[in-house]
């Protein structure tokens, strides 16, 4: 198992009419996810030019306890209530060099 410290930016574009739809359902994730085994942070940020931008900025344990997080339900049940709605959707693994 990785014991490294893990930090994920996940940058979601919603489509413009779907914006609410997007946001709703990331605000879903938070509470169920900062509660789960390995989360150091799990913090949702919306840019402030443009409000169909949203980020997630995240801090794990491990890349096996974020990889757990990313096949449970509540990660299934984001992505099929926006199916459709996110324009652009961007994911990067990232590890602290100081």
């Amino acid at each position: 198992m990785s014991t490294q410290k893990l930090t994920i930016v996940a940058k979601i574009l919603a489509k413009p009419e779907k914006r609410a739809l997007v946001k709703s359902e990331l605000l879903k994730l938070i509470d169920t996810t900062r509660a789960e085994k390995g989360c150091i942070n799990y913090d949702l940020h919306q840019d402030n030019e443009n409000e169909n931008l949203f980020l997630f900025y995240e801090n794990w344990e491990s890349k096996t306890l974020w990889q757990d997080h990313m096949n449970n339900h509540h990660i299934t049940d984001y992505i099929n209530a926006t199916e459709g709605a996110v324009e652009d959707f961007t994911l990067n693994e990232m590890t602290q060099i100081k």
